[in-house]
């Protein structure tokens, strides 16, 4: 019997490119579901069979009826970080719903070591949805993205700006992965029979420091960028001046020194394990948007 295939947040930028890829590698139209809060930003994939419903993860009570009908699931983490604790709660009553629903297997897409002690203040909501969903009953597979490539467009645009890229992660390396890698991951083990009740750390081929970061992206765009590090307090200070919102800043501030206290300083081989391919670099991501980057 063919299986049906749920993906939340498909109006994403993971979700989409996963969706995408499961018709890729040939699931029917008619066995997938895409979820989204806003039907209509997925136009696309409904005139090609896709099946598309509406879940607001804010409205627990209908996540029943919009997660009905699939076998598995692939439940992409919200991006609710304004209010504290609204992401786990999010995210917990969609394990609920998705066991009510009949699912058998979930993947959850978390982050590299969700620990207790970890700096990022968000890190609860992960390991609170890993528990959920280990204590569910459904088999389960824990997708651990590491930071992505596309977000440096965040902060390399305003240092090739002033040429200046002002930073608390010292000396700390991230492995960065691609969204097109991680939604391959997710898409791969939604298809695979071998990866019940395991958990993935999913990486880049290699961590770098921040300041060799910098060296391959002024490499790439012939402009040149210096590291300012700073304390996190100083950074701060910083972010607060030009205006970043209030909630964001101990989420960025999270950022840097989750870096420099070494928790994102981790390789693996497991993108490659789940897919058959070797992840892309990130001096291959900074050469292909080097002109987007640096303005």
């Amino acid at each position: 019997m063919t299986e049906t295939l749920l993906v939340t947040g498909a109006s994403g930028k993971l979700g989409r490119h996963t969706v995408a890829l499961l018709l890729e590698k040939g699931v029917a139209p008619q066995n997938i579901i895409a979820t989204t809060r806003e039907p209509s930003k997925l136009a696309d994939f409904a005139s090609q069979g896709v099946v598309v419903r509406r879940a607001d993860f804010d409205a627990p009570d209908s996540l029943v009826e919009a997660f009905s009908g699939a076998d598995r699931l692939a439940l992409i983490s919200t991006d609710a970080l304004d209010v504290p604790g609204k992401r786990l709660a999010q995210q917990t009553a969609a394990v609920a719903a998705a066991k009510a629903a009949g699912v058998s297997h979930i993947y959850y897409t978390s982050m590299p070591n969700p620990v207790p002690d970890s700096p990022i203040t968000f890190a609860g909501d992960h390991a609170g949805t890993e528990e959920a969903i280990v204590a569910s009953g459904m088999t389960y597979t824990i997708l651990r993205n590491s930071w992505y490539q596309e977000n440096l467009a965040m902060s390399l645009p305003q240092a090739f700006a002033t040429g200046q890229w002002f930073t608390s992660a010292g000396e700390g390396r991230t492995a960065h992965i691609s969204h097109a890698d991680a939604a391959n991951a997710l898409a791969s083990a939604m298809l695979s029979g071998e990866v019940a009740n395991q958990t993935f750390t999913l990486t880049g081929p290699e961590a770098l420091t921040n300041a060799e970061i910098a060296a391959l992206a002024s490499e790439a765009a012939g402009k040149p960028i210096e590291v300012v590090n700073l304390t996190d307090d100083q950074l701060a200070e910083g972010m607060k001046a030009a205006g970043v919102p209030n909630f964001m800043v101990p989420v960025l501030i999270g950022f840097d020194a989750n870096t420099r206290q070494g928790f994102t300083d981790l390789v693996t081989d497991d993108v490659e394990k789940l897919t058959g391919t070797k992840p892309r670099t990130i001096e291959a991501y900074l050469n292909e948007n080097a002109a987007v980057l640096a303005g």
